[in-house]
């Protein structure tokens, strides 16, 4: 999943040819392409972890709260680096750690100390961050601003290519290879981190050379009268996103052991892995569908509408069981296919001066992937993998009254900022 990551500044970029443009942003593409790879590989590692560490939902979901965390801890930290450095060496920087990130799993995988993964991936998290807030204003400002929102809805068309990708490789390392070992000690992960690490040491390398395009950074005045938090409906869409990433990540994450459960298909790990790409995949799809859709029917409805089919869809999987449990529970990541832009673009609607700010905030609520997970973890523990979607179920109840009525800017809000 990509999202942006404001800086206060504004960027323009400078006097440079088309054709360089067009090969930076071609270059830029494969980092989208990579940190969706990277994120979603965490659902098929959370299965793999639990079996191999023996652990409860509870524990296996720390994988994702250490993740999602980096995004609060690291983002605002990266922000200032990336603000000193440049935003090329601050996606060299970011895609450096990230490659430490992955070469400790190989130690770590050897010590079969749980709490050391978990180490491993805020490392590698880390890197992300950095990444991210180094690429998304690079590719805003790579051309002309009245064509940005086109080239960052491409990018994240490729981060979504890597986030249904994923799953495939995943399954066919982590698991093939204990079955060939018949071990299921933590190891298999060192083969997949090892290659990931290859190829960000490459990435970093290739940007360490490259001749990009210099993006001239000039600060904004300092907003000094209000904030963006007098704005409800911003306020509401940072919720709006902290419960969306939750959700989304939370049932990602739990789909391998909820399709292989006896409830649904009784499938192997292996093979029910090899389904979450249809999961990420109807993401990668439904943006197109409700790209064109959202030409003739506003933000808010769309919304809501796809809020609501994901309750339906979740509500049908938990009283159904074998293939329709299965696709209607996958079918849920087309749903949240429009999710995060909507509630972005909706929540910094009328903020004006306050735009930065409130984009800020709202990448903060990121962190929702970090807690919604061990939630339902948590419910999964107590009552059932099955009754647990139940958390995710509830997210979207919130998203459904966010795209009818809780994104609307109030009257005073407006006369504020007038």
């Amino acid at each position: 999943m990509s999202s942006p990551n404001p800086i206060n500044q504004t960027m323009q970029v400078e006097a440079s040819n088309t054709s360089n443009t067009q090969f930076a942003l071609v270059a830029l593409t494969s980092l989208f392409f990579m940190w969706g790879f990277i994120t979603c590989l965490n659902d098929i590692l959370i299965p793999y972890l639990k079996e191999a560490f023996t652990l409860n939902y509870t524990q296996a979901m720390l994988i994702q709260f250490c993740f999602f965390s980096a995004y609060f801890i690291i983002s605002l930290p990266a922000g200032k680096l990336v603000g000193k450095i440049g935003y090329q060496k601050g996606i060299v920087t970011g895609l450096a750690i990230a490659c430490v990130g992955c070469l400790l799993f190989y130690p770590v995988a050897t010590s079969g100390m749980y709490a050391l993964f978990l180490m491993a991936l805020f490392v590698l998290a880390s890197g992300i961050t950095i990444l991210q807030v180094s690429a998304n204003p690079y590719v805003s400002a790579l051309g002309d601003p009245k064509t940005a929102p086109s080239r960052l809805t491409l990018t994240q068309a490729f981060n979504s290519l890597g986030t249904t990708v994923a799953p495939l490789f995943g399954a066919a390392l982590f698991f093939s290879a204990d079955s060939a070992n018949q071990s299921h000690d933590g190891t298999a992960v060192q083969l997949p981190y090892l290659i990931l690490a290859a190829s960000l040491l490459v990435l970093a390398l290739i940007f360490l050379v490259l001749k990009l395009p210099k993006i001239a950074n000039q600060e904004t005045p300092q907003v000094t009268q209000g904030s963006a938090w007098q704005h409800k409906h911003l306020v509401l869409g940072a919720i709006g996103i902290f419960v969306y990433v939750g959700a989304e990540v939370a049932i990602g994450s739990t789909l391998i052991n909820y399709i292989s459960s006896a409830s649904a298909t009784q499938m192997t790990e292996a093979t029910a892995a090899k389904y979450i790409a249809y999961y990420w995949g109807g993401a990668m799809v439904g943006r197109f569908i409700g790209a064109a859709v959202m030409q003739k029917v506003s933000g808010g409805k769309v919304l809501a509408f796809n809020a609501a089919l994901a309750i339906v869809l979740i509500v049908v999987s938990m009283l159904s069981s074998g293939p329709i449990a299965m696709w209607t529970m996958l079918a849920v990541g087309l749903c949240n296919s429009i999710m995060f832009p909507t509630i972005f673009s909706l929540a910094i609607n009328n903020l004006k001066e306050h735009t930065s700010q409130g984009s800020g905030i709202l990448c903060l609520a990121i962190v929702g992937g970090a807690i919604i997970p061990v939630l339902q973890g948590m419910a999964a523990d107590t009552i059932g993998l099955t009754l647990s979607f139940i958390i995710p179920a509830v997210c979207y109840v919130f998203i459904v009254f966010y795209g009818v009525k809780g994104h609307v800017p109030s009257t005073t809000q407006g006369q504020n900022n007038e």
